[in-house]
C-alpha cells in the first residue's frame, strides 16, 4: 500500500531559530511556526480565530541559511514530513513523545516591511539539505508507462 507523508505550511516564526551542529559538524535549526485561522461564524456572525503552534526542524545548508536570514515574527512557507520523535524522561521514566515537521523545502515570504518593497511579497526558494538514506530520483518521461 502507497504512502504519503507531505506537509505545507506558512506561518511566522515565534522565535528566533536555534541553530546547533551534530558532532559530525551538521547543522540543525529548531524553530517554532505559528498558523493562523480565521473563519466567520455565520450564526453570531463573529470572527473567530485559532493558531496552531508546530515545531520544525532543518538539516545542512537549510538550516544555516534560515539562521542567518530570519528571525522572530518573520513568515516562511515550509515543505516537510511529519517525524515522531520519541524518548524517555530522564526524572520520571516516563515515555514521551512530540511530533515535528522536518523541513525538505522552504521559501522566504517577504513581506516588503522596511525594506522598500512594495506591491505584496515576494517568494524566494531554498531547497533543503535533509540527511536521507532513500533519497527519490526523477524517473525521465521516456520511462513512465502512461
Amino acid at each position: 500500500m502507497p504512502n504519503l507523508n507531505k506537509v505545507m505550511l506558512m506561518g511566522n516564526l515565534t522565535r528566533d531559530p536555534e541553530l546547533r551542529y551534530t558532532p559530525n559538524n551538521t547543522a540543525v535549526v529548531n524553530i517554532g511556526l505559528a498558523i493562523n485561522r480565521v473563519w466567520y461564524d455565520k450564526q453570531t456572525n463573529q470572527k473567530n480565530e485559532e493558531t496552531t503552534f508546530v515545531d520544525c526542524e532543518a538539516w545542512g545548508r537549510t538550516a544555516e541559511v534560515i539562521n542567518q536570514y530570519l528571525s522572530k515574527g518573520r513568515p516562511i512557507y515550509i515543505e516537510g514530513r511529519l517525524k515522531l520523535d520519541q524518548w524517555q524522561d530522564k526524572e520520571s521514566g516516563a515515555n514521551r513523545s512530540k511530533m515535528k515537521v522536518v523541513v525538505e523545502s522552504f521559501e522566504f515570504i517577504d513581506s516588503g516591511g522596511g525594506q522598500g518593497n512594495s506591491g505584496g511579497g515576494r517568494r524566494q526558494s531554498a531547497p533543503a539539505q535533509a540527511p536521507q538514506h532513500d533519497q527519490h530520483q526523477p524517473v525521465p518521461e521516456d520511462d513512465i508507462p502512461f
